[in-house]
């Protein structure tokens, strides 16, 4: 079982860790230029090509499924969503998407320690992905964890400069943190 500690630890090292090689080679570009002073294409649609990557499969079967569970998430549709993404992941443990959708489901339901076990996989695959590191840091949040959850969002802004709500967010933690002086 994962705990809030150990994927802190896992996220605190996310710098120096290689994603798996079923991640697109196309995403080492995409980072770099999201990383980059002045990225080639404006960040949002770096961002989404990212996103797109993330979410493709060359086997369009699991593909849909992973759009259709995606769907049932968003309408609230979680046991449709959990009979749909239990398999994939069992079906494509290599594909980090999957597990991620997984993660959001179970942070949805209130199922922190098995979003912990699935997040955990997302970054063994896919140490960049900073939907994931949001979504821990978001658990940590409503656990009153925020000292973490700062640490969280710090390192998904590393990985991702352009999120201006983390930004805001990290801004907010250090504003509501800060001791007074007296």
């Amino acid at each position: 079982m994962t705990t809030l500690q150990e994927l802190l630890r896992i996220i605190a090292s996310l710098d120096g860790r290689k994603p798996a090689s079923s991640q697109p080679d196309r995403l080492d570009e995409l980072f770099a230029d999201l990383r980059a002073a002045r990225p080639r294409r404006p960040p949002p649609e770096i961002e989404e090509l990212i996103w797109d990557l993330w979410a493709s499969h060359p086997d369009q079967v699991l593909q849909r499924r992973l759009e259709l569970a995606a769907g049932s998430i968003a309408r609230g549709e979680y046991t449709r969503a959990r009979r749909l993404l239990d398999p994939l992941v069992e079906a494509s443990p290599m594909w980090a998407e999957a597990w991620n959708k997984r993660a959001t489901l179970h942070y949805l339901a209130g199922r922190d320690t098995e979003s912990f076990e699935d997040i955990r996989k997302v970054l063994e695959l896919e140490p960049r992905h900073f939907g994931a590191v949001c979504g821990f840091a978001q658990i940590c949040l409503r656990r009153g964890e925020r000292a973490a959850a700062m640490v969280a969002f710090e390192a998904a802004l590393a990985i991702n400069p352009h999120l201006t709500g983390v930004r805001a967010a990290v801004e907010d933690l250090r504003d509501s943190t800060a001791a007074p002086i007296h």
